[in-house]
């Protein structure tokens, strides 16, 4: 193919929601779906997901393609819901059924009770300690590489948060775990600290992954499914371009500013700021900074602001969020202040 030709290629960009299947890595799957979007009028070579699933994990795999990219740290960031099933009486030294059993002990007697009262215990805000079997990295190398090595790594604790979580028993030695938690949180440790809570030691032997913030598992769908369409019936798979984007606050530019922006320009856009536009400056100003006052609005500024530090840099502090042109179509993010200064930060290419 010359050239020109390939320069004329039509980039894929969008969302596809991925039901992983056992045995693949997350990059695996990535590979795969850049192929079979793959065609000789459309280029689909850039492509990444928004958060790892392990080898043995099945479940959501939001893939984004093309200038969607540009937005999957919004997924990265978002909670996630697993469903687990947790093999009790003996420890592995990957956490999960992949590794080698390190260590075995007897299983204790437990009912549904008991099991609630373990699941109240491990709700809200906490600390975990990554495991060695991870992709987290230690001078530039993979703390799964050390652990292959026989060699362990000193691991700072990470907070986390576990919004949901519900345990119920399958038989004696088996329970099913299902979770909603923040970004950072291993199921497989999470499944050996509840083992352990219990009296006992345990792994994982199943992991599916239902949710990634408004993503849902039962709207994905899987890569034999995605094979056996057509090239058209696979584009209509595809999300928006700012399908990973949960901010909700729009500002409508006029096409010279649309320009402007795409040209890497800062505007004035104070005349277009509305008091629900405001509002939504305040409140997630506010949420990020909790001390600052939300009695200010936009109005407030003048003169005077100047001798009051505080009050002025609520004024210039920059909030995220979404740029429409005037026929309503997404062009991209900008970070805007009360003052009425726009930035642009992540714009789509036409």
């Amino acid at each position: 193919m010359s050239i020109a030709k390939q320069a004329a290629k039509q980039k894929v960009s969008g969302v596809i929601l991925i039901d992983k299947p056992k045995g693949m890595t997350s990059q695996q799957v990535v590979s795969k779906v850049k192929y079979l979007f793959k065609s000789p009028l459309h280029d689909s070579k850039k492509a990444g997901h928004t958060g790892t699933l392990d080898p043995m994990a099945t479940g959501l795999l939001p893939i984004c393609l093309g200038e969607a990219t540009k937005f999957s740290h919004y997924q990265l960031d978002a909670d996630k819901s697993y469903q687990a099933t947790i093999l009790l009486g003996s420890q592995t030294d990957t956490g999960d059924a992949d590794g080698q059993i390190t260590a075995e002990m007897a299983i204790p007697v437990f009912d549904e009770v008991v099991l609630n009262n373990l699941s109240k215990r491990f709700l809200g805000a906490q600390q975990q300690i990554p495991p060695m079997y991870s992709a987290l990295k230690k001078d530039g190398k993979k703390l799964y590489e050390y652990a292959r090595a026989g060699i362990e790594i000193e691991r700072a604790p990470r907070d986390i948060v576990i919004k949901t979580i519900d345990l119920i028993g399958i038989d004696e030695s088996q329970l099913q775990l299902t979770v909603t938690c923040t970004k950072g949180t291993y199921v497989r440790v999470l499944a050996e600290d509840i083992s352990k809570a219990l009296g006992t030691l345990g792994h994982l032997t199943a992991l599916r992954r239902l949710q990634v913030g408004e993503f849902r598992l039962r709207d994905s769908i899987t890569l034999v499914e995605l094979e056996e369409q057509a090239p058209d019936s696979r584009m209509a798979q595809l999300l928006p371009v700012d399908a990973c984007v949960d901010i909700v606050a729009e500002l409508i530019l006029t096409d010279g500013q649309c320009e402007r922006v795409r040209q890497g320009q800062r505007l004035n856009v104070f005349g277009q700021l509305t008091v629900v536009l405001q509002e939504y400056i305040l409140s997630t100003l506010q949420a990020m900074q909790p001390e600052a006052s939300t009695s200010i609005v936009a109005e407030d500024i003048d003169a005077d602001s100047q001798n009051d530090p505080a009050l002025l840099l609520q004024h210039e502090q920059p909030v995220d969020i979404r740029l429409l042109d005037e026929q309503g179509q997404f062009i991209g993010l900008g970070a805007v202040s009360l003052n009425g200064r726009l930035q642009p930060k992540k714009l789509i290419q036409l």
